[in-house]
């Protein structure tokens, strides 16, 4: 089926879906950064940063490694230690995914579905990031600065638009967004 434009607006229902999503994406993506500057949430966000530098501390305890934890501080016996400041606790990268999927069109059960999940492997990825940065600094502050800055930057957003594919082509095949392929 063709759709043709409406007279005099250039606007057709083939293009209509695509421009909802990047309205909806759009919003959400700063609804979701302009809460995160608000200092109620700036205060849960240095909380949940404490709880994943434990969880880090925890993982490196287990696996035989030598740390101490001070708030959301992990340091090493050796003095080097790594903080877990705003950005570093892949909130931004989860805003990020929270806003493509609330935006996606599909049933809320599969958007809470890809919300909760997606936030889950977004932060196994972000605590393994972490320890792989303290112990890069124990070693090198130049292979430091440069995971820190550029590689796990940049895989942690390929991590994000990984985690968004897949929900979507999970949500395509249960057939809960068939409308989204027309």
């Amino acid at each position: 089926m063709r759709s043709n434009p409406q007279p005099g607006t250039g606007v057709s229902a083939r293009n209509i879906r695509p421009l909802r999503f990047a309205l909806v994406f759009a919003c959400c993506f700063l609804l979701g950064f302009g809460l995160l500057l608000t200092p109620p949430v700036q205060t849960v966000d240095r909380g949940f940063s404490r709880v994943l530098v434990t969880l880090a501390h925890g993982v490196v305890v287990a696996c035989g490694g030598h740390a101490v934890q001070q708030a959301a501080i992990l340091r090493a016996p050796g003095g080097f230690a790594v903080e877990m400041r705003d950005g570093c606790n892949a909130v931004n990268v989860t805003i990020l995914l929270w806003s493509a999927v609330l935006a996606f069109p599909a049933p809320w059960k599969l958007k809470l579905w890809g919300l909760l999940a997606g936030s889950a492997i977004i932060q196994v990825v972000n605590i393994f990031r972490f320890i792989t940065l303290f112990y890069l600094g124990q070693y090198s502050m130049t292979w430091f600065d440069f995971a820190h800055a550029y590689l796990w930057e940049s895989l942690i957003v390929l991590d994000t638009m990984v985690v968004f594919w897949y929900w979507v082509t999970r949500a395509l095949r249960a057939g809960a967004a068939a409308h989204a392929q027309s």
